[in-house]
């Protein structure tokens, strides 16, 4: 059977990000997600330059800072907002919600020059009971260069095309279905790890804890997950921003207790991400082999955009995903509460705009997707 369906949904996003800071995370195979192009800086005059955004942000994010100071350099506030609203109209039902999707704060401390100290909680301010719903990043990172990081503790897993864009830079409002069927949807799981980037090419090896899941570091009672990227910019050859082609490699041991992750034992994801002034072109192609009765799944997913003006940005959309064996595939967070089953095939389009009000620290989305799911054991996961 086939479910069709029609997904309305409107973001606002507020990232709480320092002015001029990078992340720690950028190290590795995770460059920024690109906007529409801002004019060019006004040479300086001895003015002040500064927007009013500018100067709110600076005073906002900014707690401390002593470059002389030889254990505490900087203490940053950080985190991010985005409520939404979603309306779904299908056979099975429909759904109409405003939703506090993520909020998330912390701090983000520069130590011994050398060294960031970085956490962040999730919380729940929509519904109160529980405030607290875990940590996201807690980590250690140590680096000199962008050619070397080595990161200790709670990080993000960055694989697939979607999956290695912060959710704070995402171009739709939503990750793609391939996603969040062949990603890890916790995103942040305890490991250690080495990436860099020597140009043009960047890298990162790293080991996680796959066992299960708690709201903090996990039991570490599973087995174990290694995620291994490796990416060229052919963007002086294609005389673009950026030309990035990366091929990531996931294996995790197999083990019952792995709720931190997808029951899939080995991954691969080739993805490339075009980036030119006024254009740009992301795609998708994964595959993935499961165990403990999850079916092997393969995708695809292609994500034009175009940069109407510095403001304004439209992107489309399309993925397909397809399951070996009978229910092998997810929907996805707002269909799954209408219906829950699972399905064999899937087709999705998409068609959205972004309006940056202040880059990716503040913006607005908005998003019409039509999407269909065939599910031919027919045992729960009907949907026509």
């Amino acid at each position: 059977m086939c479910m069709t369906r029609s997904f309305l949904a409107l973001a606002l996003w507020i990232s709480v990000l320092p002015l001029s800071t990078v992340s720690a995370q950028t190290a590795g195979p995770r460059p920024a997600t690109p906007q529409p192009a801002q004019p060019a800086p006004t040479p300086s005059t001895g003015a002040d330059t500064q927007s009013t955004y500018d100067k709110i942000w600076q005073q906002f994010t900014t707690l401390y800072d002593d470059k002389s100071n030889r254990v505490v350099q900087r203490v940053l506030f950080t985190g991010r907002v985005q409520h939404e609203f979603v309306g779904i109209n299908a056979d099975q039902g429909d759904l109409d919600e405003w939703n506090t999707r993520r909020f998330r704060v912390g701090p983000r401390v520069t130590l011994f020059r050398d060294y960031t100290l970085h956490v962040e909680a999730e919380l729940n301010p929509q519904e109160i009971d529980p405030l607290y719903m875990r940590l996201t990043d807690a980590y250690v990172q140590w680096s000199k260069s962008a050619r070397l990081a080595i990161t200790v503790g709670k990080q993000s897993i960055p694989y697939t095309m979607d999956g290695a864009t912060s959710s704070k830079e995402l171009l739709t409002i939503d990750r793609s279905n391939l996603t969040n069927n062949i990603w890890f949807p916790q995103e942040y799981l305890t490991g250690v790890g080495v990436a860099g980037k020597i140009a043009p090419w960047n890298y990162r090896l790293t080991t996680y804890s796959a066992g299960q899941a708690n709201k903090e570091f996990g039991e570490f009672n599973g087995g174990v997950a290694t995620l291994a990227v490796l990416g060229y910019d052919f963007a002086d050859a294609f005389g673009v921003k950026e030309a990035l082609l990366s091929g990531n490699y996931v294996h995790q041991s197999p083990d019952v207790r792995n709720t931190f992750t997808r029951q899939l034992e080995d991954i691969l994801s080739i993805n490339l991400k075009v980036e030119s002034i006024r254009w740009g072109l992301r795609t998708d192609v994964s595959t993935a082999a499961g165990y403990l009765g999850q079916s092997d799944i393969w995708g695809v997913m292609a994500m034009p955009y175009l940069n109407i003006t510095d403001k304004l940005q439209v992107i489309g959309r399309y993925t397909f995903l397809g399951s070996q064996d009978p229910n092998g595939l997810l929907l996805g967070t707002y269909e799954n509460r209408i219906v829950r089953g699972r399905g064999d095939e899937y087709n999705e389009l998409y068609l959205g705009a972004n309006y940056f009000f202040y880059g990716q620290k503040l913006k607005l989305q908005t998003g019409l997707q039509l999407a269909d799911m065939n599910d031919r054991a027919q045992d729960g996961g009907e949907y026509s």
